[in-house]
């Protein structure tokens, strides 16, 4: 078990609790094998009505997975414990899995920062999600500025956002606040940070039922706060669905360099500053991410990931932003016109027969 995640059994309901706050919660290996074997232990006990996973931190509810453990071990041998990153690859897809399917109600604090693999732990599935952002909320898929790719589900959640939403976040990887996850269907309800002690009170009160209805109740005075419609991503909703529903980042770049407004400036200045060769994975990951199910995304996510250390772009991305700090990276190709289809291709190329899937048992 990992010393930075806390379980405990409180009033039927199951408390995890991220506990490494210098990483900003970053996710290790050990922290998703303790909240797996939580989650295992609770699936089935009676004593458990429900699970709520948040932070200790006000800063951050988790900030992705462990970086620096990925550029370490993508440089090491399987004498220097290479071997790791696939395994940490392969159990946290299905942690994502386990937690899109828990058989019980799954309440997600996501207060702070939110990003990457804290949004595979916090988005669950439909029939058993609540998702709680708070006015300190900062979320994002920002894979593509490390040169990765919007992971731990993001091909199934983001492909369906309504309109470009998530072609747009996953493509630019831009932060956005609670009021646009709100909009953009990544989140359900809002509480405001002032508001927090009184929902634990609550919670550790409640008598019995479905928790999310009781804290649906307890957020109601709070929604006039937090209109989705006020939202960054509402008022521009018309510009990213025109830009971004074309299937060619170079097309999308085209259609942006067309616009004068100062939001598709600032887009074309973000995107100048990701991986060219990620961003067009990014975008076909997402196209073909709508038409499949969640266990056929994070299998296709699973083969994505495997080639994206072996292409060596995120080793880069990792470097500029992490390691060396000097937030110059050098992509490869180092532009947009140089990213051929053949390249993009090689992402989706099956690296296992079906039967030998790291992932194939998930259903």
């Amino acid at each position: 078990m990992s010393e930075f995640v806390l379980t405990a059994i409180n009033n039927n309901i199951g408390f995890i609790t991220l506990d490494r706050p210098k990483a900003l919660n970053s996710l290790s290996l050990d922290m998703v094998r303790a909240i797996t074997a939580a989650l295992l232990g609770w699936r089935n006990n009676s004593s458990v009505q429900a699970v709520v996973i948040r932070s200790s931190s006000e800063k951050a509810f988790c900030a992705g997975g462990d970086i620096r453990f990925f550029h370490e071990a993508g440089h090491s041998t399987p004498q220097g414990g290479s071997a790791l990153l696939e395994d940490f690859f392969t159990e946290e897809y299905a942690l994502n899995h386990l937690i899109h399917h828990y058989p019980k109600p799954y309440v997600a604090m996501m207060d702070g920062i939110v990003m990457g693999g804290g949004m595979g732990v916090a988005q669950g599935g439909a029939s058993n999600r609540l998702r709680i952002v708070t006015d300190r909320t900062r979320m994002a898929m920002p894979e593509v500025n490390i040169g990765l790719f919007p992971d731990v589900g993001g091909s199934y959640f983001l492909s369906r956002a309504p309109g470009q939403l998530g072609t747009y976040l996953g493509v630019t990887g831009d932060i956005i606040r609670a009021i646009d996850a709100l909009y953009a269907g990544l989140a359900d309800i809002f509480i405001p940070t002032t508001a927090l002690p009184a929902l634990f009170n609550m919670l550790a009160s409640h008598d019995g039922g479905d928790i999310r209805q009781a804290i649906q109740t307890f957020a109601a005075p709070f929604k006039k706060e937090a209109d989705p419609n006020a939202s960054t991503l509402a008022m521009q909703r018309d510009a990213i669905d025109r830009h971004f529903s074309h299937d060619d980042v170079l097309a999308i770049i085209s259609s942006l360099a067309n616009d004068e407004s100062t939001f598709a400036k600032e887009t074309l200045a973000t995107m100048k500053k990701r991986s060219p060769l990620m961003m067009c994975v990014t975008l076909s990951q997402l196209r073909r991410g709508i038409t499949m199910g969640v266990a056929e995304c994070l299998r296709m996510e699973r083969l994505m990931v495997r080639r994206s250390f072996e292409h060596g772009e995120v080793l880069e991305g990792i470097r500029s932003v992490v390691i060396d700090k000097d937030n110059t990276p050098k992509w490869h190709p180092a532009s947009l016109e140089a990213v051929t289809p053949e390249m993009i291709a090689r992402f989706f190329e099956p690296a296992w027969p079906a039967h030998a899937h790291p992932l194939r048992d998930l259903s």
